[in-house]
């Protein structure tokens, strides 16, 4: 009797655990839509190096947001809050299959950077904090995450980090992209310690905004992507920028390599935060499937 119960715990067991290695992440998937036709979906594709990438500054000016939003594939669209466009263009991302975030302004170390009236800084107080990201995720329909605008000063802070990741976490399923404004950024580490899906950028196309620097960080970036299999890039809305990827974007298929949306480059990396009620569920049980083994 005691044989037959042990086996059948063991059983149980080893499906709840086997499903619970299978489950979906749960950050959002990217809408299917007209323009994000991800270079992903024949099954032999699933094997090519995958780049990410994020459109940053969004909702600030019309007609370069409307033309970033052109842009073919799974680009996905950051919006600054509280701008101009942002409401009525991030809808507009997100029926033509575009990846939404929320670009949220984090204080920054230098003195000189434009004020910015909802910005998150080491000195507001906890529930003024959580106002001002409410109220930034509110003025962004449809958002799926959340990545760093400036910030190399808070994202350098373990406690506000940790402070922001639990915050998104009760939001529900947000991930975070940390924008690495400065090498010392805590931000993707704090994420990760904290169960939020996570992943790091690893280019920023236009720090030179001039077309053949972005050229040549283009090139890096399929190179990244090549020898590491993903890699993660941001841009901003800047004519050069548009220019090099309204004629690049079309060629990554010959190429060799796919576009993915955030969410599905921060699965391939394993960033990805599984269901945690499943999660603790296996790990009860898992005591139970060594003992009926004995």
């Amino acid at each position: 009797m005691a044989a037959r119960h042990g086996g059948w715990l063991a059983a149980v067991s080893a499906a709840l655990l086997a499903g619970c290695a299978g489950m979906p992440t749960t950050i959002k998937p990217p809408v299917a839509g007209k323009l994000a036709t991800h270079l992903d979906s024949a099954p032999a594709q699933q094997t090519l190096p995958a780049i990410g990438l994020i459109i940053d500054d969004l909702g600030e000016q019309r007609a370069a947001g409307e033309r970033a939003l052109a842009l073919p594939g799974a680009v996905a669209c950051a919006f600054l809050p509280h701008t101009p466009h942002a409401r009525r263009q991030a809808r507009h991302a997100r029926e033509n299959g575009h990846e939404v975030l929320l670009h949220l302004p984090l204080e920054p170390e230098s003195p000189r950077a434009s004020p910015i009236p909802t910005r998150l800084n080491r000195d507001s107080g906890r529930p003024e904090l959580r106002r001002r990201l409410d109220a930034a995720l509110d003025s962004v329909p449809h958002a799926a995450g959340v990545n760093n605008h400036q910030g190399s000063l808070l994202t350098q802070s373990a406690a506000h980090m940790d402070w922001l990741m639990a915050a998104l976490r009760e939001r529900g399923s947000l991930y975070f992209v940390d924008s690495r404004t400065t090498p010392r950024s805590l931000a993707y580490a704090r994420a990760r310690a904290e169960g939020v899906a996570a992943a790091a950028r690893d280019v920023f196309l236009d720090v030179d905004a001039d077309a053949d620097a972005v050229r040549r960080q283009w090139q890096r970036l399929l190179r990244l992507a090549r020898r590491r299999g993903s890699a993660l890039a941001i841009g901003h809305p800047y004519p050069s920028t548009l220019e090099v990827l309204e004629r690049e974007l079309p060629r990554l298929a010959a190429a060799g390599v796919r576009l993915v949306p955030p969410s599905e480059l921060i699965r391939i990396r394993g960033g990805a935060v599984r269901d945690p009620v499943r999660l603790r569920l296996a790990d009860r049980l898992a005591p139970l499937v060594v003992a009926a083994g004995r």
